[in-house]
């Protein structure tokens, strides 16, 4: 090996600068996984306000549809931020997207309602959720990047597990700000005004990460890429033109990030959702028991990510997409059960007032008679948070170790765009609109579990074809190929 190259041993630096990036990267991530994700946190308390008045199940459905656009537009903003990160540097690309982030929750805090503005409420927040989008797409893959070309080899499930656990922590503190400033408050307060806290908490969040990332240095494979003269001038071309690299886009989509979008999604906000709209506990409690079944999960992702770097991230991943796949109707029908107001199934009805269709959870009463389900009176939520914690552990398999997958699996040059595509695609596509697809075949079947049959397919689709066509990626080091292209251009140019 030439010693002209100075290659930054991740192996041997220090503890304290690893962790110092790792923090660094994290807290702005999260920060942008919270300012995502509180959008759907409040879906049941805020939908009513940006639509028109008289149908709120219309108006859940269309708060729903706006929250699912976020997931919709994420791929474009992987493409777009991930050119600049693979073209400007990995760290310009998330300050970037970080900011944009920031501005557009904030937005969100000062919107005036429905009531105020009539029908520009809805359309300025359709917006507001397209810059969500983007912004969130260029987001992961440059924190992904960063960190995983900052740390050993053979630790990097490891270490790009903690960037993993920012999507659920992020989630975990959107329901606990909104918890907290729940219970300060009245619910007609909360209603009326207090929603608006969580969102324009947002700029203090945002300007404190902001200020830690100025500070940020570039990732050392990024450095040595760019001093030796690999990057890429044209990293869209490079990434989706070669068919090399474009199939590698496909199995990583079809064989890893489709299956593990509809399992996090599952566990998380489906699970909310269907707590909330179908199995109609209330809102404070659901929260309440995702909160802390997410707590409770939250350090598997560690486990899963670390023991990636012992068995393999392949079996790990496959392994809960089958999991989930065989174990999500028994779940939802102890769910069921657990929420204690025995609902069975769900109706469209029409509103003798406004003559408007809705979506009406029916249980059965104790004279064995079918009635419009009230809301549940005594749900057992110890047993509630650890059925949805079971989900958290299929959660945990599937993603911890996906972004070393994803990182080892693409070229350093194209990296931040070809990881990034996959990976929004199959969260923000597949994932995104588990929610509104899953509600929907409950509405149209008014079967309560026709929405598991989404996940199921996808996950098992995944399973298959991770199965046979996926490579464990492992035992890849991805100082080598910059390494060796370095030195292959160095002597081109001595010749």
């Amino acid at each position: 090996m030439s010693h002209n190259l100075s290659r930054p041993p991740a192996a041997s630096a220090p503890q304290y600068k690893i962790w110092s990036v790792i923090g660094a990267s994290s807290a702005g991530t999260m920060i942008e996984w919270y300012d995502f994700y509180i959008f759907g946190s409040l879906a049941a308390v805020i939908a009513p306000l940006f639509y028109p008045p008289g149908n709120d199940t219309l108006a859940y459905i269309a708060y729903l549809a706006t929250f699912a656009v976020g997931f919709i537009v994420r791929p474009f903003g992987a493409l777009f931020f991930g050119r600049i990160g693979d073209l400007v540097g990995r760290k310009y690309a998330f300050l970037v997207t970080l900011l944009i982030m920031g501005v557009a929750t904030a937005s969100i805090g000062f919107l005036p309602t429905f009531h105020t503005i009539g029908y520009a409420a809805p359309i300025i927040l359709l917006l507001i959720r397209v810059l969500q989008g983007l912004a969130l797409g260029g987001e992961y893959g440059g924190a992904a990047v960063y960190v995983a070309e900052h740390v050993p080899d053979s630790r990097r499930g490891f270490y790009t597990s903690f960037i993993q656990i920012t999507a659920t922590l992020g989630l975990f503190v959107s329901l606990a700000v909104i918890l907290t400033v729940q219970y300060a408050m009245s619910k007609e307060a909360f209603s009326a005004w207090g929603w608006r806290i969580p969102f324009l908490l947002s700029i203090l969040l945002v300007g404190m990460s902001l200020y830690i990332r100025l500070r940020m240095k570039e990732s050392p494979i990024f450095h040595q890429l760019k001093s030796t003269g690999q990057t890429s001038t044209q990293p869209l071309k490079e990434a989706f033109t070669q068919w090399v690299n474009v199939k590698r886009v496909l199995i990583s989509l079809f064989g890893a990030t489709a299956g593990q979008g509809v399992v996090w999604y599952t566990g998380q906000f489906y699970a909310l959702f269907y707590l909330q709209s179908v199995l109609k506990v209330n809102a404070r409690t659901s929260n309440i028991i995702i909160a802390v079944a997410l707590l409770l999960g939250m350090p598997l992702f560690v486990v899963f990510g670390a023991l990636s770097d012992k068995i393999g991230r392949k079996k790990i991943m496959m392994s809960g997409c089958l999991l989930a796949v065989i174990c999500y109707f028994p779940i939802y029908q102890a769910m069921q059960s657990a929420a204690g107001n025995h609902v069975v199934a769900v109706q469209s009805s029409t509103d003798v007032v406004t003559g408007q269709s809705k979506l009406t959870p029916v249980s059965i009463a104790a004279d064995g008679s079918q009635t419009p389900a009230v809301e549940a009176p005594n749900p057992n939520v110890p047993l509630l948070i650890f059925l949805v914690f079971l989900q958290l552990i299929f959660v945990c398999m599937v993603y911890g170790p996906i972004a070393a997958y994803l990182v080892e699996a693409f070229p350093a040059k194209v990296r931040y765009t070809s990881l990034s595509l996959p990976y929004h695609i199959g969260n923000g596509v597949f994932g995104g609109l588990l929610p509104v697809i899953g509600l929907s075949l409950c509405a149209g079947t008014g079967n309560i579990y026709a929405g598991l049959w989404y996940p199921v397919i996808v996950a098992g689709l995944t399973f298959v074809i991770g199965s046979i066509f996926l490579k464990e990626t492992r035992h890849i080091k991805i100082w080598d190929e910059v390494e060796t292209n370095a030195e292959v251009n160095a002597e081109a140019s001595a010749d």
